[in-house]
């Protein structure tokens, strides 16, 4: 079943809470984030108020990366990677391909050569929005938790900037 989500980014207010919301208006996941704590992290709720995921972001680590478990117990690592021209992330123990610009959030993962999901981020908006599709529903929890932590890091490195 194909499932839609949109998230209008407010992740660098302080350890606050926000919605994501799915293609009929309605709450699907509720994100929260840390309040001066460290390491940063992340944690997404379902409607229930069941944790999906928690992401957390390395102290140690020369660039930025985050720690994935989703509820099922699968777990993965995003990590940023050095690159001279163009910003670059790595997916450790994922299983899936990226296609399309990365950085500016205008891509889609395939598994095993099967589209399951595409992402865009709106351009001219105050804040980061993003629309998410979905084609297989078993990777809705791993995409938003994907979609989480790079806009954390392109935050950061914003606010850097």
């Amino acid at each position: 079943m194909v499932k839609c989500f949109r998230i209008q980014e407010k992740v660098l207010s302080l350890g606050g809470r926000f919605a994501i919301y799915d293609q009929s208006g309605e709450v699907a996941y509720e994100v929260e984030g840390s309040f001066l704590r460290f390491p940063k992290t992340f944690t997404i709720y379902d409607t229930s108020g069941q944790v999906v995921s928690r992401l957390e972001k390395h102290m140690v680590s020369l660039l930025p990366k985050f720690d994935v478990i989703l509820q099922n117990g699968r777990t993965f690592t995003i990590q940023k990677d050095w690159s001279l021209f163009k910003p670059h992330y790595s997916i450790e123990a994922l299983g899936l391909e990226v296609e399309g610009n990365f950085w500016e959030m205008d891509f889609r993962l395939l598994a095993n050569g099967t589209e399951v999901t595409t992402i865009s981020q709106e351009w001219l908006r105050l804040t980061s929005t993003y629309n998410i599709t979905v084609y297989d529903d078993s990777y809705a929890d791993l995409v938003i938790s994907l979609v989480i932590a790079i806009d954390y890091v392109k935050e950061l490195e914003n606010a850097a900037n």
